[in-house]
């Protein structure tokens, strides 16, 4: 049996060395290292802090399904991001995450989903109006605000006027990539208190709350049912009969915002993007997708029918997920293989490297969305675009059904042609495009 001890290690010389590099994009860092230590290696981020980096899937498994209840999230999101967005179903943990996943899941089944598919088309097509044909774009900003508008849309219908919106977009952007930079730079942590800098992400988190706590309460004092995410939280009510209070209720709101946006935004520019240097599948999702309608106009068999551009959205979440890295500690030890882990020891799993790792997909680095033909869940051991286990995403099937309405109105809009070298990333807390230059011409 190996001890924790015995576990690869890459010494904090390495780390400091290589921190800019880290800084800007840490992945081929991790994957030098992965590829020297092997699937699981331990990094030295500081003389006492060290991260253990997994790209073993089977242990992925373990530490989210089968032994899920022996870990718990890090200090990253019980800690740092709940001082921006609060302690909502994505940062809290133990009995409070389950009463809140409990009271919150039924908002999300594809029946109540089915009431939102309008509001979401209409986002979509206002920011498609937007596009600029035959000439070179970035898209990132357009699908990024598209992204936003279908979570606000879904909340709160027509209730948020754009200035709010606008001013909620940019606090929660802005209050992400503070955090990043604490993560990034984190022998930085005294100045970035000192000098204010997150004092003011945090005062402007509460501007946010201020905007959100008005809009509920014009809901509430409307006495109108609009049938959105926000009726649904506010109508919703726990064991013993309670609503969920109004702090609550403004922390998972601001999650929505957090989780909701930003990482459907990322996968539906990466899928483009694949799309543009695949016009074959263009064509595939477009006869698809006439098939359909010609025998339905309603929006929910549009979501359920539409196999080859779920298979393309799947492929490319696979290639580029969204959350790229899982973090866990474990509270008791724990053995896995010949793994001896201590209490406590910060365990960070590798889904970008796991996504394309040689010994379980065929081909890892192409674009190949028939290999989905039959599901998702023949790689179910080892695909996790919305995580696994109890945690596993809330609103995967509110970001499926989005992605495949988005997708599918581009294509029939749109032929799309690259105007990059190569898709390129940036990973902040989720894996963001960088220079996705595209040009769309008119169908």
């Amino acid at each position: 049996m190996k001890s924790e001890s015995n576990i690869p290690t890459v010494p904090l010389s390495r780390f400091f060395k290589h921190s800019l590099e880290i800084l800007k994009n840490p992945l081929p860092f991790h994957h030098q290292n992965f590829e020297a230590q092997g699937d699981v290696f331990r990094l030295k981020i500081g003389f006492k802090n060290s991260v253990v980096f997994v790209r073993d899937a089977a242990f992925a498994e373990y530490v989210l399904q089968k032994n899920q209840k022996n870990y718990t999230k890090s200090k990253i999101q019980t800690e740092d991001l709940v001082k921006y967005v609060g302690t909502g179903l994505l940062t809290a943990e133990g009995e409070h995450w389950k009463k809140q996943r409990k009271l919150i899941q039924p908002a999300f089944h594809k029946k109540q989903l089915a009431n939102l598919l309008d509001s979401i088309k209409n986002a979509i097509l206002s920011e498609y109006s937007k596009i600029t044909t035959n000439a070179t774009i970035d898209i990132f900003p357009i699908l990024n605000d598209l992204a936003f508008q279908a979570v606000v849309k879904s909340l709160f219908s027509s209730a948020a006027n754009q200035d709010d919106i606008n001013r909620l977009q940019y606090i929660t952007e802005a209050a992400q990539k503070m955090l990043v930079k604490e993560l990034r730079q984190p022998y930085l942590g005294w100045w970035f208190n000192v000098s204010g800098e997150i004092q003011k992400h945090i005062d402007l988190t509460g501007e946010a709350r201020q905007i959100l706590k008005r809009i509920v309460n014009e809901r509430r004092a409307s006495e109108v049912k609009e049938n959105d995410l926000l009726d649904m939280l506010l109508e919703a009510r726990y064991d013993d009969g309670n609503p969920m209070e109004e702090e609550q209720l403004i922390d998972e709101i601001l999650i929505l915002f957090t989780a909701g946006h930003e990482t459907t935004s990322n996968a539906l520019t990466f899928i483009t993007q694949l799309l543009a240097l695949h016009p074959e599948w263009q064509e595939k999702i477009l006869k698809e997708r006439d098939t359909i309608l010609s025998n339905s106009d309603d929006l929910m068999d549009l979501v359920t029918q539409s196999k080859i551009c779920q298979q393309v959205i799947e492929e490319g979440m696979r290639l580029y997920p969204p959350v790229y890295f899982i973090d866990r500690v474990n509270k008791e030890t724990d053995t896995f293989n010949d793994l001896h882990i201590e209490a406590g020891c910060n365990l960070l799993f590798s889904v970008y490297e796991m996504h394309r790792h040689p010994k379980l997909w065929e081909q890892p680095d192409a674009f190949l969305p028939e290999r989905f033909s039959e599901g998702g869940r023949k790689f179910s051991s080892h695909y996790f675009p919305f995580g696994a286990g109890p945690r596993k995403c809330i609103g995967n099937n509110f970001a499926m059904f989005e992605m495949i309405i988005a997708v599918s109105e581009l294509v029939s809009s749109f032929k799309i042609i690259p105007e990059f070298d190569a898709i390129d990333i940036t990973p902040l807390i989720t894996l963001k495009p960088k220079n996705a230059f595209l040009k769309f011409e008119k169908r």
